[in-house]
């Protein structure tokens, strides 16, 4: 069988390992179209959980990635002057060029054929591939032609966000939300390194031209943030890139891709090609390395290839609802900050930690959070908000 991952990300360097590990006979191929080493981003998060799927997949590549991540298990949030701390569950950093240097080793190991500076953007032009994967991100030059059959979505938020880093090392995974004339603007950062972490600054749209963050150039940018996070930044640089580079700072809004079909005759979608979810969930490398598990897992059977890649899609899109819908309402929380900042920092950061909910947008934000806190401590009550939120997201949002 050969098997031909075009995006060398994650999704698709560990469906290389797994393949190749499970059967060394096949001949499995990775296509990406950057120059070896390079990568864009800064870290990535992720729980416990994964570490133990990973661990059943291949345990060298579970070891490998548990020995370069490091932990965090507090989350702190600063407003209104003040600074309030939740012990929650424990997590987990990794720098995502850490994260592909070790796939991409473990992959090479294996005797996997990696191709760099090599763009596959037709299927046509891999005619001996049995299977291609079309790994290669939420604008996949794979799915655009057929876009169609796999009932492709994009939605776009409304919020402008901005990916950065620093210097500084976040201990807990931290918020600081900063008021300003021109409304709120947001700040989540977390430790992916002894010494680096991830900083992603969010707005809305009439904070970011009200502040002119519109208008201002990359190192202007900076400037302004640098100010108005100094609080939490303790006098560390932010940069747009890990080299230190101050020029590249670009904002974006957040896109949300779904696909009804996941698969159309030997092509068949991962990672972000197939789906994404907001990035305040932190959950999109942990999906994309899921998704890796779970067609591998399909591959497995003797029978059709059809077959096993309608099940791969019919059980991914399954497992993803419960993500999809926190994600959704997530960002929904964030659109809707001003919503909440005026409750007191701790029932601000308990709701925080609630927005996952679908019944918190349809209560009052007071209301809900001494609902919440009468359910934590009656056992009948807890039961009825676990019913009664799924109930009301599918009454007035239908899937």
């Amino acid at each position: 069988m050969q098997i031909a991952c075009v995006g060398g990300g994650p999704a698709g360097l560990y469906l290389s390992i797994l393949m190749k590990r499970r059967d060394p006979s096949r001949e499995v191929t990775v296509y990406e179209r950057s120059p070896a080493g390079s990568t864009y981003g800064w870290g990535v998060t992720y729980w416990a959980g994964l570490l133990d799927r990973l661990q059943q997949g291949d345990p060298d590549t579970a070891r490998a990635i548990r020995d370069r991540s490091v932990r965090w298990s507090d989350g702190v949030a600063h407003i209104h002057g003040g600074t309030t701390v939740h012990h929650g569950d424990e997590g987990f950093g990794i720098g995502r060029h850490a994260l592909l240097d070790i796939l991409t080793e473990r992959a090479a190991g294996l005797g996997v054929r990696l191709e760099h500076r090599r763009a596959v953007t037709d299927r046509a032009e891999l005619p001996g591939a049995d299977l291609v994967v079309a790994c290669d991100g939420v604008h996949s030059a794979l799915r655009a032609p057929h876009a169609d059959h796999f009932g492709t979505t994009v939605t776009g938020g409304r919020n402008r966000y901005l990916w950065l880093g620093t210097t500084r090392v976040f201990d807990a995974f931290t918020f600081a939300f900063v008021p300003t004339a021109h409304g709120w603007i947001w700040c989540y950062a977390y430790r992916y390194d002894s010494d680096r972490s991830t900083c992603v600054v969010e707005c809305s749209p009439a904070t970011w031209t009200g502040l002119g963050l519109d208008r201002a150039g990359p190192a202007e940018c900076l400037a302004l943030l640098e100010g108005l996070f100094a609080h939490v930044l303790d006098g560390h640089p932010l940069t747009s890139r890990p080299d230190g580079d101050r020029d590249g700072a670009r904002w974006l809004t957040f896109r949300t891709v779904t696909n009804r079909r996941w698969h159309h005759g030997n092509l068949v979608l991962m990672g972000d090609a197939a789906h994404t979810t907001h990035y305040s969930i932190g959950a999109g490398t942990t999906l994309a390395l899921e998704d890796a598990l779970t067609l591998a897992d399909a591959l497995e059977d003797d029978g059709p290839l059809e077959t096993a890649l309608e099940r791969y899609g019919r059980q991914r899109r399954s497992a993803l609802v419960p993500a999809q819908s926190a994600a959704r309402h997530s960002a929904r929380w964030y659109e809707e900050l001003p919503r909440y900042t005026a409750l007191p920092p701790q029932e601000m950061f308990a709701l925080l930690g609630q927005r996952h909910s679908p019944l918190l947008p349809y209560l009052p934000p007071r209301l809900y959070h001494r609902l919440d806190r009468a359910a934590g401590r009656l056992g009948p009550l807890r039961g009825l908000k676990r019913r009664l939120g799924p109930l009301l997201a599918r009454t007035l949002h239908p899937r």
